[in-house]
């Protein structure tokens, strides 16, 4: 077989598989969106339910400002990027149900800007968290409102919000209400300037004098989570000091595989936006490849959700299960890389971490993912949503999956019209002739 033929052959299976993959993931896109419009929305009150059951059925009425904001989210962007679901429900329930709730009730004392964490079903106010993370999501979708309906009122508290988060972040923590206790280590967690880079996207995308202001801040989060590599580049911790460096005990080993991945994306993201290809490399072989291969499960397959580097037992309970969030990222993050470097081998990984999280978390019956597995990959908890898990993660994987294959199908495209013409003939088969 001539070297052409094969290279042809080889584009044509790699063409159906991404094909075959894109029609998998947007059949489950749709399959995912419909539990959410289906259940989780109140009628009564506004807002979304999350704490539903295998079947959709709520559990819990309690709201989750996170939680509401990240589903205000998905609603615009899905409304704003396929066009299948540029529908009146999802955007009217993004403004109406969503949008409108928040800017209600998700402040605990307007004009102060802290969020409430935990809401009663009517908007009353039931925990504060003393952290960014309710604010980051209400202003991911205020900014999202704002680009889907043009209303400067969202875009002007998404602008304020982010003013006050950066502000909480880099000049004065105080306002968290978070006491600065004599024996607390001074210590960083991935997590904040993971999240306010991916604000520094959000409001930057689409708004080039934003994205100029931001600009600083977006390499100021990249270089605070690149001091998370330590070890001599061996592993990705999840908390360092507030100096870079390693902290003691399991504090300091705590490691956490989906969030390095999701880490990875962001930063990958960040290098297209930078143009610098020796970051991008950096970033595949120290957020991609190194959390992978550290933490999927040789034995069962599925990435443990925490883990201690220097391999020992941690202390969290539930260390070994398998979560759909960190499979959710490395289906993105993999996807992603390759997209970008054209590396067959992150290729491959995504295929393999797609089949399990499609085989283990995906409910055929009722729809949506289960959420929690245990080491094995049996499903430990039936429930699709809670105080954690709403509608986010997985349609957030789905709908960039799926553009992402159809980027890539797109530039197969002419090669595969060119070849489909005149496939190269097989040397072999023109001597038997």
């Amino acid at each position: 077989m001539s070297r052409s033929l094969r290279v042809w052959q080889d584009m044509e299976k790699e063409r159906e598989t991404l094909q075959s993959w894109k029609e998998r993931v947007g059949h489950e896109l749709d399959v995912v969106v419909a539990f959410w419009l289906e259940h989780s929305h109140d009628q009564e009150h506004g807002g979304f339910f999350t704490c539903l059951g295998r079947d959709g059925q709520v559990y819990d009425d309690l709201k989750y400002v996170w939680l509401q904001g990240r589903q205000v989210w998905m609603y615009c962007r899905l409304y704003r990027k396929l066009e299948r679901f540029r529908r009146p429900e999802l955007l009217n329930a993004a403004k109406a149900a969503g949008g409108e709730f928040l800017l209600r009730y998700a402040r605990v004392a307007p004009p102060a800007k802290k969020c409430a964490f935990v809401l009663t079903r009517d908007g009353r106010p039931v925990k504060v968290q003393r952290t960014i993370f309710s604010e980051c999501f209400y202003t991911m979708a205020m900014n999202e409102l704002w680009r889907v309906t043009g209303d400067a009122q969202y875009q002007s508290e998404a602008v304020e919000m982010m003013d006050q988060i950066v502000h909480w972040v880099r000049e004065d923590p105080s306002g968290l209400g978070r006491p600065q206790l004599p024996g607390a280590p001074a210590s960083e967690s991935m997590a904040v300037p993971m999240v306010l880079l991916s604000l520094v996207e959000q409001l930057g995308e689409a708004d080039e004098e934003l994205a100029g202001s931001y600009a600083e801040l977006g390499d100021w989060c990249a270089g605070r989570i690149l001091r998370h590599v330590q070890r001599g580049g061996q592993a990705v911790l999840e908390n360092v000091s507030e100096d870079g460096e390693e902290l003691s005990g399991c504090l300091g080993r705590h490691q956490n595989p989906g969030h390095a991945l999701e880490a990875g994306w962001f930063l990958l993201r960040h290098t297209i936006r930078r143009g610098d290809p020796k970051l991008r490399a950096h970033v595949i072989d120290k957020f991609l490849l190194l959390p992978f291969r550290s933490g999927w499960d040789p034995d069962h397959g599925g990435l443990f959700y925490f883990q201690d580097a220097d391999g020992l037992c941690p202390t969290q309970l539930e260390w070994a299960m398998k979560l759909w969030w960190p499979h959710s990222e490395a289906m993105i993050a993999f996807l992603m890389g390759y997209s970008e470097s054209g590396d067959s081998a992150l290729l491959k990984i995504f295929y393999q971490v797609a089949e399990y999280t499609f085989r283990r978390f995906r409910d055929p019956e009722y729809g949506e993912w289960f959420g929690y597995l245990n080491r094995e990959g049996k499903v430990a908890l039936t429930i699709k949503g809670g105080p954690f898990k709403g509608c986010f993660h997985v349609p957030r994987c789905l709908a960039m999956c799926e553009e992402m294959l159809s980027d890539l199908l797109s530039r197969l495209a002419p090669a595969a019209a060119l070849s489909a013409r005149s496939p190269p003939a097989d040397p072999a088969r023109r001597g038997a002739e």
